[in-house]
């Protein structure tokens, strides 16, 4: 079992200067959009009751071209 040597250098000493540290902080903050979480935010909840939802939902028509149908009865899908 070997054991660990310090490092030669300090972490510290890679650091930027601190006015590099604020304008990178400052670029990170401006970069984060947070006008769009504040805007998320302050909405309203959506409703949870059943009647603010509509009951009956239109369910789109599917069109099945003769070309898809005549394949699906040939795998014994019958799509129709």
């Amino acid at each position: 079992m070997t054991t660990s040597t310090p490092s030669s250098h300090l972490t510290h000493d890679e650091l930027s200067t601190t006015t590099e540290l604020v304008a990178d902080c400052r670029e990170v903050v401006s970069s984060l959009r947070l006008e769009r979480v504040v805007e998320a935010v302050s909405r309203p909840a959506p409703s949870i009751h059943f009647e603010d939802y509509p009951r009956e939902v239109v369910k789109n028509e599917i069109q099945v071209s003769a070309a898809a149908a005549r394949i699906a009865n040939a795998l014994h899908l019958h799509l129709d």
